[in-house]
């Protein structure tokens, strides 16, 4: 055969696999829809198989066309609706479909091929008889047989094993294999779990068949015979249930779950030791096949054609999207790729892909849409976006300095695509929640069994992205909460019964995007935490005293539960009762930067909140100065900036036991000055004649005040591991490189506030005194942002109509529709002047940095320029007059000055009437 007919063959090999693809999920598709079928999905299909009949009958395949012609002809009749989807007509295309992908994969001896049962099948359909199936599925079956035992013959003696040291493309096909083996595990137990609830679901029955039949095909394929026998048995029981031979039931569910777990253990000792390791499985074998028995009786045994009527139609080989080698012992594969599976893999070390197609001889890549990539590469080529916000940050501080119209113009198209570059590359490293979310329905089930409890779960936003290596850090904590809101949390039947509940308890997960960050809440409709209870055994464990229990509001006895060694487990069991995993849950969140915050009402349920940034890997950090060194401050953590001036610090700062604190907004607010806690200069005594800059911080869900000499400004940091000289020092967290190339330290805002004790008791004792005092005001007060323009006014504006606040350069903004913009975060930003549109004169002239605030309305954003930002202030708003002009609402007096409030929609209209219109209508 000339190098052209080879490269003619190989082509056609590859587009026929990509024809063949979906066929399988779409015939079963149709089958499920029954008389309501699709007819475009029906056409779907039809080109496929026209396709390849055409241009099997130009390369000479006739073997293969002649099938192709017949299968067409079928689903002609099906699309022109002379013929219903039943089981049969279905199950007559699917192994017509499969003995394509064989003559394909074997597509130069093709012609000799023997398809005579296939052709008579799709005949009798076409002349309206009864189809043998047993007939066509004998000698499948037969040819199966031998081709399993000329692969055991010609594997390892006593056992067939993989190859122990596996290479090039061999170790590539083995681990494409197990990602998506183990990606089909997930799918059958989450098909298992719906199909105890919707037993005669056939769509989900289907779905489970033929993921443990694609598991079953490739470990056919490489030898792996003990997980082909454990795998092929449970098939069989499938098969039976599929052809109405028993009902669905939960010990044939119970069973199929063992099974799962042993297939598991023999993937995860491939994955480590290269074999199938040395356990023994036979007794899950026997126990699958017994229950068949025992279900279907003499059936069963009736005749091995009936048996295997349900199981592959095809030999061990994996019928695969692909192009895949002819199954020899001496055969190299280039890639493996199992049949059609559920859901692609998001596992590491390689993200969601389509199969790469190939052929027996050479490697040729299909025209997919997405490809394999090791994560390894996704970290190198983080690291090195990393290295260029670095590169980028440098340059915009020296833009920053040389009056260069050149530069500039560079320097801002060198911002845009960085950004846009970073971004790019930290989807890359996404993933959807619902990777670590797909084991809880199997993990909540064997709980609810264990503690003999009935739970369904819930799962909202499983679609929602995170980080990697956020992912895998909350994996473990979340598996903690969910284990212990069954055991805890949910009550048993009699007792939700005899409280007026169902019997049947639930546990709702939801993850969503709030404020640059990801809220998870594990939700349950359980008893609620027993606040006696709980204050009765710190109590009896020693982590408070008795006064301090009594002391305790209610709302914060939830917090015990999160103390080091607590537990309200009267006895040590497999799933509770040891004292150890609230405290680790929550230090584990904290570590990444995260909150955990519980909210429970006695006999109505529990909710625990935790808060998580996006990523790790870059972060937006506030820039502070002490002693000359610079510090970055994880926003995450910042909740406001407070600066006294030399006559507010006489006043403002107070000592109560020894300790510095600033009464703020009615509240005490513990003060720590970061010199101290960095041990600079000795003990440093505060200044009653310099000024005071305070950042506000939140820690362990307290707060509390940093005293910095300086405060900087915003930017986003590379995050970068401490070295091991300074991991142990609990006040850093990290480093990062600053735009001159100095390095500044990451403060560990919970390290401080260990390190400090702001979190101590007295203090918290005090700290929720004055919280409880005030609470009884806290639903009259309002949350404003204070702004000045000229030299005297003030305005002000809800704290909830505010995005963000920018410090943005003048010399930044353009000019578009004789409007003036910004180029910010990858989109015009339109500007607005309070100053202009309220005919108010200002004060910033000849300023280089303009203060704005953003407000976003669903996907539009302006920016509200003023001279400058005073304070965020909680007070309690009371208007002593209303306004008569535009763009206001009333006047109140807000910190001894009399301040106008914004109307700021009514602004933003004035200036944009078309501003706030939907986008369709734009």
């Amino acid at each position: 055969m000339s190098t052209e007919d080879t490269e003619l063959l190989k082509e056609f090999a590859v587009e026929s696999q990509e024809h063949l693809a979906d066929i399988e999920n779409q015939l079963l598709t149709l089958e499920s829809q029954g008389d309501n079928m699709d007819v475009a999905l029906v056409n779907t299909v039809f080109r496929a198989i026209h396709s390849i009949k055409g241009a099997a009958g130009f390369m000479g395949l006739d073997t293969l066309g002649g099938l192709a012609h017949r299968a067409e002809e079928v689903l002609n009749k099906l699309r022109n609706k002379d013929l219903r989807p039943t089981s049969v007509v279905i199950n007559t295309l699917l192994k017509a479909a499969d003995r394509l992908k064989e003559l394909i994969d074997q597509i130069e001896t093709s012609n000799e091929a023997d398809v005579s049962n296939h052709l008579v099948a799709l005949e009798q359909i076409l002349n309206g008889q009864s189809v043998d199936l047993a007939s066509v599925e004998s000698k499948v079956e037969s040819k199966s047989t031998d081709q399993l035992a000329t692969n055991q013959e010609n594997t390892a003696p006593a056992k067939v094993q993989a190859p122990m040291v596996p290479s090039g493309a061999v170790a590539e096909a083995i681990r494409d294999f197990l990602v998506e083996s183990f990606d089909n595990l997930e799918q059958i137990e989450r098909d298992l779990l719906i199909l105890e609830r919707q037993p005669d679901s056939e769509p989900v029955l289907n779905s489970v068949f033929r993921n443990m039949h694609t598991v079953k095909g490739s470990a056919g394929f490489l030898g792996y015979a003990k997980l082909e026998k454990l795998t092929h048995t449970a098939e069989n029981l499938l098969g039976a249930v599929r052809s109405n031979r028993f009902p669905f039931d939960s010990s044939i569910s119970e069973v199929l779950l063992k099974s799962i777990d042993a297939v598991r253990k023999i993937l995860h000792a491939i994955e480590q030791q290269g074999n199938e390791g040395s356990d023994d499985f036979s007794a899950i074998v026997e126990q699958i096949a017994s229950l068949q028995n025992s279900k279907s009786g003499s059936n069963v045994t009736a005749s091995p054609a009936k048996v295997a009527k349900e199981s592959s139609p095809t030999a061990p080989v994996a019928s695969s999207p692909a192009a895949t080698p002819t199954p020899k012992a001496s055969a190299t594969p280039a890639a493996i790729t199992p049949a059609t599976p559920a859901t692609k893999p998001n596992t590491a070390p390689v993200s969601a892909a389509k199969p790469q197609a190939t052929t027996a001889s050479t490697e040729s890549s299909a025209a997919d849409s997405t490809i394999r990539v090791d994560v390894a590469l996704l970290d190198k080529l983080m690291t090195l976006v990393g290295e260029l916000v670095l590169a980028r940050n440098q340059i915009l501080q020296f833009n920053s300095v040389i009056n260069d119209t050149a530069l500039q113009s560079a320097t801002q198209r060198l911002n845009l695509i960085t950004t846009e570059l970073q971004e790019g590359v930290m989807k890359t490293r996404m993933q959807q929640i619902g990777n670590v979310w797909s084991k809880f329905p199997r993990l909540v089930r064997d709980l609810a069994s264990m503690c003999e409890k009935e739970v369904r779960i819930e799962m909202e936003g499983k679609e929602t992205e995170l980080d990697k290596t956020i992912i895998e850090a909350i994996k473990d904590p979340l598996t903690h909460l969910v284990r212990n809101t069954v055991d805890h949390g949910i009550e048993k039947p009699e007792v939700r019964r005899a409280n007026g509940k169902p019997a049947e308890g639930c546990l709702t997960l939801k993850a969503y995007h709030e404020g640059g960050q990801v809220n998870i809440e594990i939700v349950d409709d359980g008893a609620g935490l027993n606040i006696d209870r709980i204050k009765s055994k710190a109590v009896e464990k020693g982590l408070i005293t008795a006064d301090q229990a009594a002391k305790i509001p209610d709302r914060e006895v939830g917090q015990l539960i999160f103390l080091p060694g607590f537990s309200t487990a009267e006895k040590v069991s497999n799933v509770s009762g040891r004292g150890v995993g609230m405290d680790v849950v929550k230090t584990n969140i904290e570590k990444i930067g995260g909150t955990v915050d519980l909210q429970s009402q006695q006999g109505l349920g529990t909710t625990i909140k935790i808060k998580i940034p996006l990523t790790l890997a870059i972060i937006p950090a506030l820039i502070v100065t002490s002693d000359n060194d610079r510090y970055a401050i994880p926003q995450v953590n910042l909740l406001e900036l407070v600066r006294l001036d030399a006559e507010q610090t006489k006043k403002g700062i107070e000592w109560i036991q020894g300790a510095p604190v600033h009464r703020l907004r009615g509240r005490l607010l513990p003060l720590v000055y970061l010199r101290n806690e960095l041990g600079m200069q000795g003990t440093f005594a505060p200044n009653a004649d310099e000024a005071t800059n305070i950042v506000v911080l939140r820690a362990d869900d307290r707060q509390f005040g940093l005293v910095v000499d300086h405060i900087n400004d915003s930017e986003e940091i590379v995050v970068k591991p401490l070295s091991k000289q300074l991991k142990n020092v609990s006040v850093y967290s990290g480093t990062t490189i600053m735009g001159d190339g100095r390095v500044a330290l990451i403060l560990d805002v919970m390290g401080i506030a260990s390190s400090s004790k702001v979190v101590s008791g007295v203090r918290d004792r005090s700290m929720a005194e004055s919280i409880g005092h005030s609470d009884s005001k806290r639903h009259e007060l309002t949350t404003l942002l204070v702004l000045g323009v000229g030299p005297d006014r003030r305005f002000a504006l809800p704290i909830d109509q505010v995005t963000r606040l920018e410090k943005i350069p003048v010399d930044s903004v353009e000019r578009a529709d004789h409007q003036e913009v910004v180029q910010y975060r990858g989109e015009i930003l339109p500007l607005i002047r309070l100053s202009e549109t309220l005919g108010v004169e200002s004060s910033s002239y000849g300023e280089k940095l303009m203060d704005v605030v953003v407000y976003t309305e669903q996907t539009r954003s302006v920016g509200l320029v003023v001279d400058r930002i005073v304070d965020i202030v909680e007070t309690e708003l009371t208007a002593t007059r209303s306004a008569h002009r535009a763009g206001l609402t009333s006047s109140a007096v807000i910190q001894g000055h009399v301040t106008d409030l914004l109307d700021l929609p009514a602004v933003i209209r004035m200036v944009d009437p078309s501003f706030f219109q939907s986008e369709t209508s734009v």
